[in-house]
């Protein structure tokens, strides 16, 4: 080596470059390896976004049972997806983004082409072969919900970054997006339960309307893009006296799950639709209590 004008350190040849490559690879080897728990929260919300996807083909399909438990399931994975992120602590910007996405296919676009279908004969759009017109403004209403459903998905996604005010802590800014599709969902869940076609045809023919059904397209649509607050119950608390009352309503309410799934998801979203005016009146008092504390804590 001394007629290259230098000297080897180790006193080996070569004796540097394996250990420098071996840090390579090291380093490597961190940078690009992912653990596999962090793939888990993934694979689930994909599983969500593959279940709305096959509720959009069955609702083509005229299979409106099927699609109503293909969205079921969606909303059931995108409820545990983000809690076993982080219980596994794995939660990351990408499971964010992801979950975005499927939450518009699950929630935003499978229930208004169910609504679609639904409203105007299924896929052969029997019934109203004759009134094109009719179809036409069912599909742009359900477009108009479907839209409302990403600019609020998109407005959720600008907020992350932000501070709420104190008495937002317990609200949503807008009805969230599986709560629309469960509240835009509901008199068909109610419909075919209580089999009001038969029992109660008035009903059946008022409920399931072209026109009532716009009109729902319409009004989910914009609580979900608007600023009205509703209640959030991830962040609410329940004081020791009212754990037994909570516990037993729980129960009950599993017991009718149970007893009956579909009744039940109706008579919920039902209840979800009341809770809207509820929420914003609760929300009005507690914005009216802290900003009278405010005022007093400057004034002293």
């Amino acid at each position: 080596m001394k007629r290259f004008g230098f000297k080897m350190k180790g006193g080996r040849r070569g004796g540097a470059r394996p250990q420098s490559r071996r840090r390579f690879r090291l380093r490597r080897g961190e940078g690009g390896g992912v653990p596999l728990k962090a793939l888990v929260p993934n694979l689930v919300t994909s599983v969500a976004a593959c279940a709305g996807i096959t509720s959009i083909s069955l609702s083509s399909e005229g299979r409106f049972h099927e699609a109503q438990i293909a969205i079921l399931i969606a909303c059931v994975c995108d409820g545990i997806d983000g809690r076993i992120a982080r219980l596994l602590k794995a939660s990351s910007r990408l499971g964010a983004e992801l979950d975005s996405l499927a939450d518009f296919v699950n929630f935003g676009v499978a229930p208004a082409l169910f609504m679609y279908y639904w409203l105007t004969g299924g896929p052969a759009h029997a019934g109203f072969e004759n009134s094109p017109y009719v179809i036409r403004a069912a599909l742009g209403c359900s477009l108009f919900y479907a839209m409302c459903d990403c600019f609020r998905l998109a407005r959720f996604n600008t907020m992350l970054e932000e501070t709420p005010l104190p008495y937002w802590k317990n609200y949503f800014t807008g009805v969230p997006a599986p709560g629309g599709c469960w509240m835009l969902l509901t008199p068909y869940l109610l419909l075919t339960t209580l089999e009001a076609e038969k029992n109660f045809p008035a009903a059946h023919a008022f409920f399931s309307s072209p026109a009532f059904g716009m009109a729902m397209l319409l009004f989910t649509g914009m609580l979900m893009a608007s600023r009205l607050p509703t209640i959030s119950l991830k962040a609410v608390h329940v004081s020791k006296s009212a754990q037994r009352p909570v516990v037993a309503g729980g129960l009950l309410l599993v017991g009718c799950l149970f007893a009956n799934l579909w009744l039940t998801l109706g008579v919920i979203g039902a209840l979800y639709i009341l809770s809207v005016p509820v929420s914003a009146a609760m929300f009005a008092k507690t914005k009216n209590d802290y900003e009278k504390k405010t005022e007093k804590d400057v004034s002293q």
